[in-house]
């Protein structure tokens, strides 16, 4: 059984293996994925969109009864209390579970995966993204381009990592470890601070200010401004459609605390949505930010090598698989082929593995513990290289490149 603290073994023989970047050409992964796969069915994309609402709906109701005042008088005094916030802490965890797998239906949505016919999957996509405060085609258009430079240090749009010249750090050749601890040493409770605080505003953050984002764009670059350096000219009414449906959802929830009350909305709403934006940021930062994994620049790159330089999770076991879509546990197979529908994707992995042979990576860490891992050891990269691994605060990287890929 998995030790919750410790790393998993695929994680460890990984940082022992040093990292050759992988030769397989592109044929060679498009013969390998059977054609059927690549299959879309309306029918199947509207039923996840109405069974995503479905759980949210039921949950919504169950949670209203929480504090009603029937359920006081049943059971009243202390063991009403601690049964009546053990009944909260349940219903934030799997709203925000169900919430979360909406969130990645609208994900499936902008990528074209749940029909045929765009308007359906805009239909699905705009209306989900929206009630979770997401500007729908802007965050569509970003997420696009994040696919096509995927791990590239001069391209991606997202968790680009920071260097050692943005730390201040000494060269390589002269710096000590007292250097690297005068800048870079923190305790445990503040990177767990930091950490809190990523999980819980780091989307909405990277939204408004593009915190994590490509340092290529000007301060002041946001996904809600349709003359956002982020878009194209043609996208620009995307943008403003997205700007107004938020509005009409933020008018929604204010009458609704205005009608229900603001403990309510706290409640039933903001909580849950909370625990939503931890679970995206999650998985998305553990899919792209990983010791053992590289990072390339522009002579190194190529989008197959981008593509594999991520990491499949089993991110919440089942729930993850059947809420999230798959969206943690075929994560490479998805941006190989970000087309095929994800309830096709574990199918697409087993096809993959044989090719990709260890070029496949895979990590079973707690997520709670990765999480804390790579947030606390992946710091900073070398200005120079083009294929490069984090370091942490000793200067020191888990993983290094092979000999005869140097």
């Amino acid at each position: 059984m998995l030790h919750p603290f410790k790393d998993s073994l695929e994680y460890e023989n990984r940082k022992r293996t040093p990292f050759v970047p992988p030769q397989v050409a592109i044929s060679e992964i498009h013969a390998a994925v059977p054609k059927e796969l690549f299959r879309k069915s309306t029918v199947k994309g509207i039923y996840y969109y109405a069974r995503d609402i479905l759980f949210i709906l039921v949950a919504f109701r169950l949670g209203s009864m929480i504090d009603s005042d029937r359920f006081s008088q049943g059971f009243p005094g202390l063991y009403g209390t601690i049964l009546r916030w053990s009944l909260w802490a349940a219903y934030w965890h799997w709203q925000g579970v169900f919430m979360a797998g909406l969130w990645t239906l609208a994900h499936e949505a902008g990528h074209g995966t749940l029909s045929d016919y765009n308007w359906v999957n805009d239909w699905i996509g705009f209306t989900s993204h929206t009630f979770l405060l997401v500007p729908y085609y802007a965050w569509r258009s970003t997420h696009r381009a994040h696919h096509k430079k995927t791990m590239s240090i001069e391209d991606d749009e997202n968790y680009v990592p920071r260097t050692r010249s943005d730390f201040g750090l000494p060269p390589a050749s002269q710096a000590r470890l007292h250097d690297y601890h005068e800048i870079l040493e923190e305790t445990p409770i503040y990177t767990l601070l930091r950490l809190v605080v990523m999980q819980a505003i780091g989307l909405q953050a990277y939204l408004t200010v593009n915190a994590l984002g490509s340092r290529k764009y000007p301060p002041g670059t946001n996904h809600f401004h349709p003359s956002s350096p982020l878009f194209k000219a043609h996208e620009r009414r995307g943008i403003v459609i997205s700007d107004i449906g938020l509005s009409f959802m933020l008018y929604i929830l204010v009458a609704f605390g205005i009608r229900f009350g603001g403990a309510a909305l706290f409640k039933l709403y903001f909580v849950p949505w909370m625990w939503t934006n931890h679970w995206i940021v999650a998985l998305t930062y553990l899919h792209h930010s990983d010791p053992t994994i590289p990072h390339y620049r522009k002579a190194e790159w190529s989008y197959l090598r981008g593509a594999v330089a991520t990491v499949d999770r089993p991110l919440l076991g089942w729930a993850g698989r059947f809420f999230l879509k798959n969206v943690s546990h075929d994560h490479i197979a998805h941006h190989l082929f970000s087309s095929i529908p994800f309830y096709n994707q574990p199918t697409v992995t087993e096809h993959l593995k044989p090719v990709l042979k260890n070029h496949y990576n895979y990590d079973s860490t707690n997520t709670f513990r990765a999480l804390y891992r790579n947030f606390s050891e992946c710091v900073f990269i070398e200005d120079d290289g083009d294929v490069v691994f984090f370091k942490n605060k000793d200067g020191q990287a888990a993983r290094i490149l092979a000999t005869s890929s140097e």
